[in-house]
């Protein structure tokens, strides 16, 4: 009984932490194109761990397959600070 007990009780906090885990991560990013010289500035959704080096390999593959590079990842953040980045993204908010 105490061995089924303490499954239970194991299985339930690993539940509870779960969502801790998938909290939202974003990441806030300057990138360029070339001939003529573009720059625009986004904000993204990164998958996986929540860190510059994360959103860093992320968006270099998502920006090169639509033409753009990436200059620098500038911060990551969660859901709370997306409405204060939407306007400043405009277009590039949560495009790549």
């Amino acid at each position: 009984m105490k061995q089924i007990l303490l499954s239970l009780c194991t299985a339930i906090a690993v539940a509870l932490a779960a969502p801790a885990q998938a909290a939202d991560c974003y990441a806030d990013y300057k990138a360029k194109q070339d001939n003529p010289l573009r720059l625009h500035y986004g904000v993204a959704e990164i998958s996986g761990q929540c860190s510059k080096a994360a959103a860093r390999a992320q968006l270099v593959k998502r920006l090169q397959s639509r033409g753009w590079t990436l200059l620098n990842v500038v911060s990551v953040f969660g859901a709370d600070g997306l409405a204060e980045r939407k306007d400043s993204a405009g277009s590039n908010f949560l495009r790549f």
